[in-house]
């Protein structure tokens, strides 16, 4: 007999071991989901053809979540945009193309905000994805993101693949990386605002004028999100997750500097990128195909996140994936 669910069947989370898959991975323990495989890097290397139809022939999954990336921050997309296009391109792209071939019932492709055009109309409407260019500092990264959701539906359109595909806006929260050569933002400016308060410095430099904005996603209100479109949406249309909630990097780094006790200057740096000029998601669409609502309080997320960090330090500061 068939699972009720296929969620309550054989279920493949590729990047389980990463940021956003851990916590994929709680959320589907916690809804009593057993039949859950999440190999490592290690075990199989999804750039390699041959790795990931092994992996798919083994499992034989009744759904799959694509959850593994290559991701970093503006320092890390300006530095290896090569490696992070192909990296990203290669591993959707064969991952979509196993699923196909085996007759996966079921595909969940995770996308990104990078994807939008750099000067989108804000709040971000997925019917704006394809009306210009993304910000240049992420266009390789967006663009291979983008890339594997003209796979998915020309898969659908042609084979009858159900390969549904979300967009995340930024993320935070406990697990994040806060090695310098891949952290974000919210780390990255935790890491130098606690540094700075601890040898008694009264300032840090933060990149940029400070006139950006950002939407952040808590990292367990995303799972919750791809768990709920993994049970419950089949459509062929990109769907954003976020909150819905726009914050200037100016107000997010005094918040930081707050919550982490720095008392100093948040002195700027003109000279360095300030990335996409704004972000803010509609996230309606979400919410009406599959119930999908963030609940997390940003302040409430971002202390979980320092005390998370206080307490794992040096096992933040070494994660690169």
């Amino acid at each position: 007999m068939p699972p009720e669910s296929s969620l309550d069947g054989r279920v493949l989370v590729t990047g389980g071991s990463g940021f956003v898959g851990r916590a994929v991975l709680d959320r589907l323990s916690e809804r009593g989901s057993t039949g859950v495989v999440a190999p490592t890097s290690a075990e199989f290397d999804l750039t390699r053809p041959d790795d990931v139809d092994a992996l798919f022939h083994k499992v034989e999954p009744d759904v799959v979540i694509h959850l593994a990336a290559r991701v970093g921050g503006i320092g890390a997309n300006r530095a290896h945009p090569a490696d992070i296009y192909l990296a990203n391109l290669l591993m959707g792209t064969y991952v979509i193309e196993a699923a196909r071939r085996l007759g996966t019932p079921k595909t969940v492709v995770i996308g990104t905000i990078c994807s939008y055009p750099k000067l989108t109309p804000v709040p971000f409407r997925e019917e704006s994805l394809w009306d210009g260019y993304p910000e240049e500092t992420n266009a390789p990264y967006g663009l291979a993101k983008k890339a594997l959701l003209v796979h998915a539906q020309s898969n659908r359109a042609e084979h009858g693949q159900n390969a549904v595909y979300l967009m995340p806006t930024n993320l935070y929260g406990p697990g994040d990386k806060f090695h310098p050569a891949v952290s974000h933002v919210i780390p990255a400016l935790i890491k130098k605002c606690l540094a700075a308060k601890e040898r008694d410095e009264n300032e840090v430099v933060v990149w940029g004028t400070g006139s950006a904005s950002r939407e952040f996603l808590y990292v367990n209100d995303a799972a919750r999100g791809i768990v709920a479109a993994a049970e419950r949406y089949d459509g062929a249309e990109p769907v954003n997750l976020g909150s819905g909630e726009e914050i200037s990097i100016r107000d997010l780094a005094e918040r930081i500097a707050h919550t982490v006790g720095f008392a100093g200057e948040l002195r700027w740096d003109p000279t360095k990128p300030d990335g996409q000029p704004r972000r803010q998601l509609d996230t309606s669409r979400a919410y009406q195909l599959f119930g999908f609502r963030a609940e997390t309080p940003f302040d409430e997320g971002l202390r979980r996140t320092v005390d998370w960090y206080l307490a794992h330090r040096d096992e933040a500061e070494a994660r690169r994936s």
